[in-house]
């Protein structure tokens, strides 16, 4: 079900929403009647763009910009309005090319695919109509960020909020841990707790480590995870992993950092590894990514310690039949 909160309808009365959603209503099914003024839009492409006025925001430039963020008084919007602009299939806003049938029930583009031309309210042929009456009232509103319970205080137009949604800062993080696939989302602190309580992370205060990964018969290993360790410093929280996988028909390990946060402020950081044994080492210095990647994203992108595995089993010593590698690492803030 899609978030909808608050809106303002622009130049309206608020008391009037009922009456409004009704003549929309009353609209869609005229326009569906058969009437040759309409027949001639309908054979007509086309684009409705969002008014140009003034007070519209410019999502690109102003997506998180606290300077551009305009609060409206607090006007609901009527359950008649929103139910008009909610997809029947999929139960998302619809966005231009707003479909109707001839008997006035819409779907958003997507969907109309999905139904093979039907509509799925009365069974009868979509055609090609638009509801370019609904893809004007839909130009006319301004709703709140989907964020709002995570702190975004945005207003925007209909047309602009899925930009900025897709950019907003206040969006939640999805869980960083590699080792199965998991479906929590929240802010950071939120997450934090989550690794420690339900994947039972080890945490560790400081910015330097001194971790030894151990694994028999590291032959049979192919793809594995060996995740993860949270670091706390700088007032920030980093995600150490460790992972084998096949680069190309070789099989390796890697080790990278990740921030718990967004990629400006992981800019802001650098850290180092080394591995090393029988007076060998291996080192790596880069800059954490942010949890925004996902790790099979980073580890794809090679960007991170790589070890083949026959050095590996080097730096393990011993009869090369299991893996002790002892990872050590560091790090900073930039000036």
């Amino acid at each position: 079900m899609p978030y909808i909160g608050r809106s303002v309808l622009k130049n309206s009365d608020p008391h009037s929403w009922a009456y409004f959603a009704s003549r929309v209503s009353h609209c869609n099914t005229w326009m569906a009647s058969g009437n040759p003024f309409f027949d001639e839009m309908r054979s007509k492409p086309e684009v409705i763009d969002p008014p140009q006025s003034e007070d519209m925001l410019d999502v690109g430039e102003h997506v998180n910009d606290p300077a551009a963020i305009s609060l409206k008084p607090n006007l609901t919007v009527s359950s008649s309005v929103r139910e008009l602009l909610e997809c029947p299939v999929c139960l998302n806003a619809m966005y231009p090319p707003i479909h109707q049938c001839s008997n006035g029930h819409t779907l958003c583009s997507g969907c109309k695919p999905r139904v093979h031309n039907r509509c799925p309210t009365c069974r009868h042929e979509l055609g090609n109509i638009r509801c370019l009456a609904l893809e004007k009232v839909a130009a006319s509103l301004e709703l709140p960020c989907k964020y709002q319970s995570f702190g975004c205080l945005g207003i925007y137009p209909y047309y602009s909020k899925l930009k900025h949604e897709s950019q907003c800062v206040y969006r939640p993080y999805n869980c960083p841990y590699a080792g199965s696939e998991c479906t929590v989302i929240g802010d950071i602190p939120y997450l934090v707790a989550h690794l420690k309580d339900d994947h039972k992370v080890d945490m560790h205060n400081g910015s330097t480590f001194n971790h030894r990964y151990v694994k028999s018969n590291p032959q049979e290993v192919e793809n594995a995870t060996w995740m993860l360790t949270v670091f706390s410093c700088f007032g920030q929280y980093f995600c150490l992993h460790f992972e084998a996988f096949q680069l190309g028909m070789a099989p390796v390990y890697i080790a990278f950092l990740r921030f718990m946060g967004d990629d400006n402020e992981a800019k802001n950081y650098s850290y180092s590894l080394e591995v090393g044994g029988n007076g060998r080492k291996m080192t790596w210095q880069g800059v954490p990514r942010s949890v925004r990647d996902s790790h099979r994203k980073v580890r794809d992108s090679f960007d991170g310690l790589i070890i083949q595995r026959n050095m590996a089993l080097f730096f393990s010593g011993g009869d090369r039949k299991e893996l002790k590698l002892r990872v050590t690492g560091r790090i900073w803030k930039e000036q």
